[in-house]
């Protein structure tokens, strides 16, 4: 693996951090923020804002109107984006939008792709993705869905509760993930404004950086024709992993970016600020957590870096993207906590960015897929690499 980044790219992430920096900060403390996100009305702003610097959705194909970047060319510019909160909604690669995108992409016929995913990188829409149930449906164990998908002459009759629907409000087609008659699992599209689709309240999170914030969503009878089926009926769950394991990444990559920011700002004020006849950096505590900062945000840019160069590579990486997720979210939760710490008062304040990020990150460790789920995953990995490798001895 060579780090050399070419010099296109590197143009690419001054222009982006430039851009995060002049256009996109001077916007984190607009009114039309709430406890669910960004307005639909800021959104829109925003993303004219990316549309007109030439950033917007660069992770969609040319064909679709995007830049065509490269897993490890995301890597480099949703750090960047990452580094404000807004960042992500102005370039369109925020999720679940785009985790959708990318599957979309790969999944989804050319008409498919013309009703739902154009407007959609072109910033015009949104999306929601519908897998996650109320006990005792699906969580961390997708196997438990009970949405239930009937076969009703040349249509799909769609019944169940989703809930931890990020972007459901507002959104303007969701994937819908149903269990099929036999046992398996199907996507559907449809869009949203249907009356069998009732969003019955939006759930009070710690986090507020997701337009739409996250819904309960019911499905009434959802009538979808077999025309707007997500790939093949029954493989819902094989297309969950097309989906997942590059989402997965690409969280790490924009909450690198926040992490990166935290670190700044305990960095910039613990050199400035004195307490007992020195600036509290030259105090030897302090220092030690800027320097374990240091060392955390480098590990997880490496895994990072690491499992996009694996998928630029064709590797499915759902190991390597398990073990990133893990220590990603744990490394830069941990850098968070410490920035709080060496801020003092000002990082349990609004005073700076940083109680902001530390109240959006918290359930990083959680969502697509908990920590605990995920060292359980992998161990059953290793197990069963070594029996191979024993058998074959």
């Amino acid at each position: 693996m060579n780090f050399e980044l070419s010099a296109e790219l590197c143009a690419l992430r001054d222009r982006t951090r430039q851009f995060i920096a002049e256009q996109v900060i001077p916007y984190e403390n607009d009114e039309r923020q709430s406890h669910h996100g960004p307005s639909e009305a800021l959104r829109r702003e925003l993303v004219a804002k990316a549309q007109a610097a030439g950033l917007l959705t660069p992770h969609a194909s040319p064909e679709m109107g995007g830049l065509g970047l490269s897993h490890i060319a995301k890597a480099v510019v949703f750090e960047e984006a990452g580094y404000s909160w807004l960042g992500p909604t102005a370039l369109n690669i925020h999720a679940p939008d785009e985790g959708n995108i990318h599957l979309m992409e790969e999944v989804a016929t050319p008409a498919q792709k013309e009703r739902w995913l154009r407007p959609q990188v072109a910033g015009q829409t949104r999306s929601c993705f519908a897998m996650t149930e109320p006990s005792p449906g699906a969580g961390a164990d997708p196997s438990m869905l009970t949405t239930t998908a009937v076969r009703d002459g040349d249509d799909y009759l769609i019944n169940g509760v989703k809930w931890f629907i990020t972007g459901a409000e507002g959104a303007d087609y969701a994937i819908i993930m149903a269990r099929m008659e036999d046992g398996s699992a199907t996507m559907f599209l449809s869009d949203m404004d249907r009356p069998e689709i009732i969003l019955e309240r939006n759930m009070d999170a710690m986090d507020a950086c997701f337009t739409g914030g996250h819904g309960v969503l019911r499905f009434d009878n959802l009538r979808i024709p077999a025309t707007d089926v997500l790939g093949e009926v029954g493989k819902g769950f094989r297309y969950a992993q097309v989906r997942l394991a590059p989402a997965r990444l690409t969280h790490c990559m924009r909450w690198l970016g926040q992490a990166r920011r935290a670190h700044d700002a305990a960095l910039a004020y613990t050199r400035r600020r004195q307490a007992f006849g020195k600036p509290l950096a030259e105090h030897e505590g302090v220092g030690f957590m800027l320097a374990d900062n240091d060392m955390d945000l480098h590990t997880a840019r490496l895994h990072i870096w690491h499992t996009a160069w694996l998928l630029d590579q064709g590797e499915k990486c759902n190991f390597e993207s398990s073990r990133a997720k893990v220590v990603c979210s744990e490394a830069q939760w941990r850098v968070v906590d410490r920035s709080v710490q060496m801020l003092g008062g000002q990082g349990v304040t609004g005073e700076s960015p940083v109680m902001r990020i530390f109240t959006d990150m918290r359930a990083f460790r959680i969502y697509d897929g908990p920590s605990e789920v995920h060292r359980w995953s992998m161990a059953r990995k290793l197990v069963h690499m070594a029996d191979k490798a024993a058998e074959g001895a």
